[in-house]
């Protein structure tokens, strides 16, 4: 078996506003593998490493990638448990190949155009106007879900935004998650949290910074509204590093990145702890191209999740590659008639 990469720069449409600051490109990896005696018949995957947040996003990086490639081509096993965009991309990969090189990752009604999923409207960071324009885009869409990016801009602008929301909308007809990405402190963290709570929100995602367990544990104990654990589940890659977070901090949700927590094997790790200890959960996409977003589509609907899922569209870069998965409202579905388009994937730079 033989296995090529190509590293590929995704244009975003418009600059995207984040925790890490506004992005207008985000580099990625495509991965295919292949037997040398056909080497147009290759699974295709894709490691969708995220500087600033991805463990592996260092110099350490392409050194394991030309490991990896030298070793599949040797047979030998490659140790990728503090790599996870390459863990994910590489059972893509296989998966592809094993499935007949058709973009078929996992089989369910959904590949068929028998079912959809529920995903969340993404409203992206950007100053009020922006903001409450891109809400207003995603409630007339149809989306029941919103999931605002906070802890940006002017915390009463903020709230503004949700009461925004909440004039137009009960909390039985739309549902608002918020996401701070560590961005309160513990000395305004509480009043935040019930300011959040008077407004009906679902939930909150991390909202301190990873890393301070005791002080998580703190506001879980007693936040008047749900917590979710995001970041706080990076770099943790062991059954019992993953069972001891959830024990430490006993938060009501976890948020779940393939591509950050060691791909279908790792996440599903994570599904496993959380069900044993009746914690919900739901999966995000981490600004995959088609590629990756075709396959995390197909793994999350074997899940049978009903609540909205956190996956991405495809349709925030300009250069991203032809896919069957597509989106109709609050709905993310899948042409059968249509595939990856793999004339595009022939032609990258492959190495």
């Amino acid at each position: 078996m033989r296995l090529e990469f190509c590293p590929y720069n995704l244009i975003f449409r418009k600059p995207a506003g984040t925790s890490r600051g506004v992005l207008t490109e985000k580099i990625t990896c495509f991965l295919r593998i292949f037997d040398e005696a056909d080497p147009s018949h290759y699974g295709i995957g894709e490691a969708a490493v995220f500087p600033g947040l991805s463990p592996e996003a260092d110099e350490r990086y392409f050194y394991k990638l030309m490991e990896l490639q030298a070793n599949i081509r040797l047979g030998l096993q490659t140790d990728l448990s503090c790599f996870p965009s390459l863990q994910m991309g590489l059972e893509q990969a296989i998966r592809d190949f094993t499935a007949g090189c058709e973009g078929i990752y996992f089989n369910s009604p959904f590949i068929i155009g028998d079912k959809d999923i529920t995903i969340n409207g993404l409203i992206w960071m950007g100053d009020y106007e922006e903001m409450i324009s891109r809400i207003e885009d995603k409630l007339a869409a149809g989306f029941k879900c919103i999931k605002l990016k906070i802890a940006s801009i002017d915390w009463s602008k903020e709230i503004g935004m949700i009461e925004f929301i909440r004039q137009r909308y009960d909390s039985d007809k739309i549902e608002i998650r918020v996401d701070a990405n560590g961005g309160f402190t513990m000395d305004n963290a509480l009043a935040r949290l019930r300011h959040l709570a008077d407004l009906d929100v679902h939930s909150i995602e991390q909202p301190i910074k990873a890393g301070n367990p005791q002080l998580m544990r703190f506001l879980c104990d007693i936040s008047p509204i749900p917590i979710a654990l995001d970041e706080e589940l990076i770099g943790k890659f062991t059954p019992e590093s993953k069972a001891e977070t959830l024990d430490s901090i006993k938060p009501a949700y976890i948020v779940i990145k393939p591509s950050l927590e060691g791909g279908f094997s790792g996440a599903g790790e994570w599904i496993r702890l959380a069900d044993e200890r009746n914690i919900g959960w739901w999966i995000t996409s981490s600004l995959e191209s088609n590629i990756g977003l075709n396959a995390l589509s197909q793994w999350v609907a074997t899940l049978n999740q009903k609540r909205p899922q956190g996956l991405g569209t495809g349709a925030l870069f300009t250069n991203n590659i032809p896919s069957p998965i597509y989106t109709d409202g609050e709905k993310l579905k899948y042409n059968p008639d249509a595939t990856l388009d793999r004339d595009v994937i022939d032609k990258l730079d492959w190495r």
